[in-house]
């Protein structure tokens, strides 16, 4: 299976964790500063540092601070963003070691409000009051349009404002600019998300008219779950499964009858990969239904404790979206979402969740190594963060106190969820390369347990008002 490509974590947590057992200590990471602050040369532009000649930005859907935690205590044992204490008193996060490469000393982090139009975070109110977090909160439609944009809207509406007028996207900008620009996710290629970064739709649920208007414009990639033959178990049906994508458009692609190159096979993913390209524009279609691995059969206690799917897995379809867009030598726009946290967050699933923030964390690795290997830091930024928070995941019996994650290396974190929804938490944000100092340069507020802090909008509207904007 295409996961073989690199050493499962759980193999990591494995040796981890027989380390421990053997009295021996692994040499700690180095401990995170958020010292790095971009790059010097001028663009020309007021106030602005290098623009970024690429931007990937990743959407870890529904991630906030502890599923980043809960993957990180089953991988290693160790964590930090916890919180423990009253509410409303002088609460902090407790100190740690960085777990995943974009938690190192080489990337900034901050924190980022989510709220949709017309509403608002309150620091002081959301650590006084464990029920604020749980009102207002944005959907995903919402908030990738924000993010997408730079524009606020209400829940539901993708790519419009609140009053239905479509707004121009960053990677619509990207091509205006002579830019590529792609969308990959491990849901529906038309889901909310990645919707938002490619379709205006007043409704997301609307998803075969955006499943066109995505096939006729002028995206060079995409790539995500949404196959119509094909159920949540990686196998074929007869009784096609039209929900986001119609028989009709998928004929169309499939027999070349749109500018695509289309492919759906793991090899042919596996092959973009490795370099092997035939095309300059590619729709990929994992041959799964609605998640390439999030509803496959079976009830997990423990992270995969249930057979994966055989199919292609986040991380190979980045690097391949990465090789196409890079044949464009003006550079490109990819954003590459991790949905399905946020799919196991709704469903208070902890083994699926850690599951899913791991194989987006798999995906950020990808990218940070073609990085290095394609690109540079000084010509390409890259972000990774969440659209929104989701289940509430904390520590066990919180409420009225804030109570932290707790666990070893392999085993299920003890956790609960405080909601089956959305919330109004802040989310984390971290970056790395060219545009990082206007970045840091452009908070918001500041949190008194989380810190400073941008909004949804912020990088966008550097995206599209100074780094990459209209001559």
């Amino acid at each position: 299976m295409s996961l073989s490509r690199r050493m499962p974590r759980t193999i990591l947590a494995a040796a981890a964790s027989a380390i421990m057992l053997t009295g021996l200590v692994a040499p700690s990471a180095t401990a995170f500063t958020g010292s790095s602050m971009g790059h010097e040369s001028s663009t020309g532009l007021p106030g602005v540092k290098k623009a970024p000649k690429n931007i990937i930005y990743l959407v870890g859907d529904g991630m906030g601070y502890n599923h980043v935690a809960a993957a990180n205590l089953f991988e290693s044992g160790q964590t930090r963003y916890q919180v423990e204490g009253e509410a409303g008193s002088d609460l902090s996060e407790a100190p740690g070691e960085a777990v995943q490469v974009y938690e190192g000393d080489k990337w900034n982090q901050l924190a980022m409000t989510t709220f949709q139009h017309n509403n608002s975070y309150e620091p002081d109110r959301a650590w006084a009051d464990h029920n604020y977090v749980n009102e207002d909160f944005t959907d995903s439609a919402a908030a990738g349009t924000a993010m997408a944009t730079g524009k606020k809207t209400v829940n539901g509406k993708i790519g419009v404002d609140e009053t239905d007028a479509s707004v121009e996207n960053i990677s619509e900008r990207a091509k205006a600019q002579g830019k590529a620009a792609g969308v990959v996710s491990s849901v529906p290629f038309n889901h909310a998300t990645p919707a938002a970064w490619a379709a205006h739709n007043p409704n997301r649920n609307d998803l075969v008219p955006m499943a066109e208007e995505m096939i006729n414009s002028d995206l060079d990639v995409i790539m995500g779950a949404g196959h119509p033959f094909f159920n949540n178990d990686n196998q074929k049906v007869s009784t096609a499964y039209q929900k986001y994508m119609s028989v009709e458009q998928y004929e169309r692609l499939s027999n070349g009858e749109t500018d695509f190159t289309f492919i759906e096979e793991d090899a042919d993913f596996e092959a973009l990969a490795n370099g092997e390209l035939d095309g300059e524009r590619y729709f990929g279609l994992a041959q799964v239904a609605d998640t390439l691995q999030h509803d496959r059969s079976g009830d997990s206690i423990v992270p995969y404790d249930t057979d994966l799917n055989d199919v292609v897995d986040l991380a190979t379809m980045s690097e391949g979206a990465l090789n196409v867009l890079n044949q464009d030598e003006d550079g490109f726009h990819l954003m590459i979402e991790g949905g399905a946290i946020d799919w196991a967050g709704h469903a208070n699933d902890i083994a699926r969740d850690i599951e899913e923030v791991q194989a987006f964390n798999d995906a950020v690795e990808t990218v940070v190594t073609w990085v290095e290997e394609n690109s540079s830091w000084d010509e390409t930024l890259v972000i990774v963060t969440a659209d929104h928070e989701t289940g509430y995941l904390s520590g066990q019996a919180e409420t009225p106190d804030y109570k932290a994650l707790t666990g070893a290396v392999g085993e299920v974190p003890a956790h609960d969820y405080y909601s089956g929804n959305h919330t109004n938490m802040l989310v984390p944000v971290f970056f790395r390369g060219a545009g990082s100092e206007d970045i840091v340069r452009s908070t918001t507020g500041t949190d008194p347990v989380r810190g400073k802090f941008i909004d949804n909008v912020t990088i966008a509207n550097l995206t599209l008002d100074n780094w990459w904007a209209r001559n």
